[in-house]
């Protein structure tokens, strides 16, 4: 997804120029450190104090000229309007956040108000049109038939969220004023890899495989999850 993103950076903005960037659903700050780490001003908005500490604390280990880049905000993503005026920023990021969110246009909507003219929308989301794909490869062919039907799932920590389907948030991107620009699906092959698995020695191929898949019809269109890049009109 990282290198999604910067090639969507590398095509939209001019070589060396320090983007304002705004991560919703900051997490443990890794896409926002890494932003940092190329000289971009980022500020994150996160609700849950856990990540909130544990964003803070990566952030302490950073030198001093990354720590002066990054802004922490804590608070919920829906609320971007009281805490900064529209049009505020060149990138705004919402990655793994719009499956909690019971009705997601509102949020989408609310954060391309925080885009100025031209600027990225980097949205990451589950994918509802392939939703019986983990069931299916993981040997449970009931799970896969109820998938067809719903757009909700459970996820690996044992929550009751909400998959997004292409369609769905390419009709919202166009009614927001930032239209879809590109899209890429994420984790084609790893989908079923545990989260505390060894890093394989072949580590750069395996991405280098799934780089190509999350570009390349049919295989995007199976992804665990999409990579959605929306542009500010």
């Amino acid at each position: 997804m990282a290198r999604q993103l910067d090639e969507q950076i590398a095509g939209r903005f001019p070589v060396g120029r320090r983007l304002r960037v705004l991560d919703v659903g900051i997490g443990q700050g890794t896409q926002a450190l890494r932003l940092a780490r190329l000289g971009h001003q980022v500020t994150g908005v996160e609700q849950d104090p856990v990540m909130v500490a544990a964003a803070r604390e990566a952030l302490a280990r950073e030198p001093e000229g990354i720590r002066e880049r990054v802004r922490l905000v804590q608070g919920d993503g829906r609320d971007t309007g009281v805490h900064f005026l529209p049009g505020s920023f060149d990138l705004v990021l919402c990655h793994g956040v719009l499956m909690y969110v019971e009705e997601p246009d509102p949020l989408v909507a609310g954060l391309a108000r925080m885009l100025a003219p031209g600027g990225l929308l980097s949205l990451l989301v589950r994918n509802g049109d392939a939703l019986a794909m983990r069931p299916g490869l993981a040997g449970d062919p009931a799970g896969a038939l109820a998938a067809f039907d719903t757009t909700a799932y459970t996820n690996r920590l044992g929550l009751n969220v909400r998959a997004d389907r292409l369609s769905a948030l390419t009709a919202t991107l166009a009614g927001i004023a930032a239209p879809l620009h590109a899209w890429y699906g994420v984790r084609v092959f790893t989908d079923l890899a545990a989260d505390d698995a060894p890093l394989p020695d072949d580590l750069e191929t395996l991405l280098a495989a799934e780089e190509r898949a999350g570009r390349t019809d049919p295989y995007r269109g199976v992804a665990a999850l999409l990579h959605l890049c929306g542009v500010r009109g």
